[in-house]
């Protein structure tokens, strides 16, 4: 028990110690452009179509559930608004975040995890060029800037295929789905949701990469460390979503203040 709490503590020690490693080469030199670029367009781009997808088919699946729970109550002009807030608060951030770590968070594992067991990183560190701002900071960079953006993009698909549904299939008149949404949804609403997605991108990538980084024995540690990133991944995520619901909604009076004061 004992071995087990120090080796937990031990790693816990090593990821702080890499995050704010990574954050130090950032903000001291930031990488090349190009390689930001790159990842960018790794992140975000090619996330596009899964992330489509989920949006549009949550959106669909919450305005069905929705109507029917809502229709027999009277109360089926309040779809459009329940799909809108489940969408921007919880399900937009915490599913794309899921569909970028199981498509970007363990192919950037399973990428540094064969250097490190191949030895391609000591031979970067060789040509004394610095692993982390070379291999680390541009996912760094391109997952905190495209996981916000990607939520956006999760969210308008999700309301879309929301309307699709309650208007194209139940007949509800579009007038009724879309004027809750202004009256109703406020910047309050939309902040949460990308400083979730702010803080999940930055869980994935650094988590990603500090299992690469850490992977021992060969492919099978490669598989292990991909699976084992991927599974802390979702379980961070789960678990910081709620600390971050239960602080977003504790700060909401100043928070909505600073938002309504400034925007």
């Amino acid at each position: 028990m004992g071995t087990q709490f120090l080796q937990i503590a031990n790693y816990i020690g090593e990821y702080v110690l890499l995050i704010a490693s990574v954050v130090w080469v950032t903000l001291k030199r930031p990488p090349q452009w190009s390689l930001i670029r790159d990842q960018m367009f790794e992140v975000g781009v090619l996330s596009l179509p899964v992330v489509a997808i989920t949006g549009f088919s949550t959106g669909t699946v919450l305005a069905a559930q929705s109507f029917f729970q809502l229709s027999d109550k009277g109360l089926a002009s309040a779809t459009g608004l329940m799909v809108t807030k489940a969408m921007m608060v919880e399900l937009g951030p915490v599913l794309t975040a899921f569909m970028v770590t199981g498509r970007v968070g363990a192919a950037m594992c399973a990428e540094l995890g064969t250097m490190r067991v191949t030895e391609q990183i000591d031979a970067i560190r060789s040509m004394a060029v610095d692993p982390l701002r070379y291999l680390i900071a541009p996912r760094f960079i391109a997952g905190i800037l495209m996981l916000p953006l990607l939520t956006v993009f999760s969210c308008i698909m999700g309301i879309i295929g929301g309307y699709v549904i309650a208007v194209d299939y139940y007949g509800m008149a579009p007038n009724t789905f879309l004027d809750p949404l202004p009256i109703h949804i406020t910047f309050f609403d939309f902040f949460s949701g990308l400083v979730k997605a702010f803080v999940f991108g930055f869980i994935i990538i650094t988590i990603s990469c500090f299992r690469g980084l850490s992977t021992r024995g060969g492919a099978a540690g490669v598989g292990r460390a991909t699976t084992n990133s991927v599974v802390i991944c979702y379980s961070v995520i789960l678990i910081g979503n709620f600390f971050l619901t239960i602080g977003l909604n504790s700060s909401y009076e100043y928070i909505n203040d600073f938002l309504n004061r400034w925007i």
